[in-house]
């Protein structure tokens, strides 16, 4: 199974795709997807359309898990993800991918065990479950890619109480 994650932004997009195989994770790719921010709505999200396209063709996932972004303040802001989740949906969509949401504390709760935990602890230990030689870096990626990890893990613990939690 190969999983792509994404970790939505208005101007920066994480993704992260990981390949699962006889229980084993293995880091395929990661990285950012850039638009310029003085572009217009509609060219940005047409620019992370593209990439999308792009990273889905070259890696063929079979689900994606998407970060489910909350704010508080700036209700413009949450507005535009918004729109920017939707032209992540919309590729997925083409693709024939289902998409799995999952907020940050359930991704932090999956990786680290503390749904509080600050982004350095979800790196550190994104480094050690992937074999990393360093941190993953920038935090967007980290981000997808802890995402990407928690599908997996989500996935794996409902199988196990399936099947009546033998291993």
């Amino acid at each position: 199974m190969i999983i792509l994650g994404i970790d939505p932004g208005v101007v920066t997009t994480g993704f992260g795709v990981l390949k699962i195989e006889e229980g084993q994770v293995e880091l395929i790719d990661y990285g950012t997807i850039k638009v310029n921010s003085k572009c217009e709505l509609p060219s940005r999200l047409a620019g992370i359309y593209e990439q999308l396209e792009r990273i889905c063709a070259s890696h063929q996932p079979d689900t994606m898990a998407l970060e489910d972004v909350f704010f508080n303040r700036n209700t413009r802001t949450a507005l535009v993800v918004g729109h920017v989740r939707g032209a992540i949906m919309l590729a997925a969509v083409h693709h024939g991918l289902a998409v799995f949401t999952y907020t940050p504390l359930q991704i932090k709760q999956a990786i680290t065990g503390y749904g509080r935990a600050d982004k350095g602890q979800v790196q550190r230990m994104l480094k050690i479950i992937l074999r990393l030689p360093e941190l993953p870096r920038p935090d967007h990626a980290a981000d997808a890619l802890a995402a990407a990890l928690c599908h997996y893990y989500q996935g794996h613990c409902r199988s196990r109480i399936q099947r009546g939690g033998s291993r």
